[in-house]
């Protein structure tokens, strides 16, 4: 019994590690003007994404060599630049286009982005044995509710900041993209 609860905390304060990216981009991200309900949807978006990411990495842990990981960090750490750059690149300009928003396929790479990191620990994991229900639901809830703490969080920042938040949340992007890349080198 006390086996499963060091393993149960074990696990929880892995998961909250990795809704920490989720939080800080959620941060990032909330300082588009972004109703409730949407803020709703990102959140649930990225903790469903928490949950298959990590089990596809259990899943493949087994099979794959640890080079994978880096491979993984490497791409969301791209990822996250690309964002970034968009958001700040968007603040220059004078028109309201944006090549990548919180909506359909830019919050499918918003998502992907901050749970590719899920992807590398499910393989670390997947490596150990791991129990599987506990990882996705340590991992989905965690990034769920710490992905809403960060939108909302930067929802109430954007509107002290004006028309800079918005390149304050690309550079908050940006520099995890760029931390995340750091990491490996």
């Amino acid at each position: 019994m006390s086996e499963m609860v060091g393993e149960l905390l074990t696990l929880i304060i892995m998961a909250f590690a990795l809704g920490m990216d989720a939080f800080s981009v959620g941060l990032g991200m909330g300082m588009y003007k972004l109703r409730l309900r949407k803020i709703f949807n990102i959140g649930l978006t990225i903790g469903l994404f928490h949950v298959w990411m990590p089990l596809l990495g259990l899943i493949a842990g087994k099979f794959l060599s640890e080079k994978f990981g880096v491979f993984a960090t490497i791409i969301g750490g791209l990822l996250l630049i690309v964002l970034g750059v968009q958001m700040i690149w968007s603040t220059m300009k004078k028109e309201e286009a944006k090549v990548i928003t919180p909506v359909g396929f830019g919050l499918l790479l918003f998502a992907l982005s901050v749970s590719l990191d899920s992807f590398s620990v499910g393989l670390t994991l997947g490596i150990y044995g791991a129990k599987t229900i506990m990882v996705l639901l340590c991992f989905g809830i965690a990034a769920t509710v710490q992905t809403w703490a960060g939108l909302l969080l930067g929802r109430k920042v954007q509107g002290w900041l004006g028309t800079y938040s918005e390149a304050l949340g690309g550079t908050i992007l940006l520099g995890f993209g760029l931390k995340l890349l750091a990491q490996i080198w």
